[in-house]
């Protein structure tokens, strides 16, 4: 059995109501349901959350499930996992493999889903398997601020050219299959037992400020025409 489980609270401070805000037309969170729909994988799709209007909003967007997490889970300083591990001990049916799908992803493709879930069940020594990109700029040519001036982190990296430093990836922020037993576990992500699910860096953005969130819909609807025109 396959589930998805979308924490999605109802306590958000830098953008009120982000989960079910309006994003291009509808629910921000609606995109992630509807991507988790679409790709046929999923016996239950599973909203957690502490409110009731983003409960009513999921179950219209087509959300199987939900489950209300108590206020302990629900504050600003609990993380993904608490809130999946609850999701699964909740929810009424054993799930072998439960991916976390955030709500805020309108760029998740069904296709990034099934990729991902075709490499963690092909690879029976892994644990998890989840989204990732490039970063838009070599960090090892990263500066800091040094008084008035600046400094560079690694002085050694500074002065060689992109193509010669070595390409790093960072956590995409969309979707993360893992094993029952590796999320009950709380086995690490960011391990050698992840397998990394790899995104083009102009379907990832993250909305954290309200500046993010007319970016992303630019984005959104910019690809949108693309794919509309091709």
């Amino acid at each position: 059995m396959k589930i998805a489980v979308i924490p999605a609270r109802g306590g958000s401070k830098r953008i009120k109501g982000k989960n079910i805000r309006a994003f291009a037309g509808k629910p921000l969170i609606s995109y992630s349901i509807r991507a988790a729909r679409q790709t046929g994988l999923f016996d239950a799709i599973v909203v957690s959350t502490d409110s009731n209007d983003i409960a009513d909003i999921a179950l219209a967007s087509g959300a199987s499930d939900i489950i209300l997490r108590p206020a302990e889970l629900a504050d600003d300083f609990t993380g993904t996992t608490p809130v999946v591990q609850h999701a699964i001990r909740t929810f009424e049916q054993p799930a072998e493999l439960v991916c976390c799908i955030y709500a805020t992803a309108p760029f998740l493709s069904p296709a990034s889903l099934i990729e991902g879930c075709q490499k963690l069940s092909l690879a029976s020594d892994m644990q998890y398997a989840f989204s990732v990109t490039t970063f838009d700029f070599p960090i090892q040519r990263a500066i800091r601020m040094d008084g008035q001036g600046v400094s560079p982190v690694d002085k050694a990296q500074i002065g060689k050219r992109s193509q010669d430093l070595e390409t790093l990836y960072h956590d995409a922020g969309q979707f993360y299959w893992g094993r029952r037993d590796a999320w009950l576990a709380h086995h690490p992500m960011f391990s050698p037992q992840s397998i990394p699910v790899v995104l083009p860096h102009y379907l990832v953005q993250d909305i954290d400020t309200e500046e993010d969130w007319v970016r992303a819909e630019l984005m959104y609807k910019a690809y949108q025409e693309q794919i509309n025109h091709d």
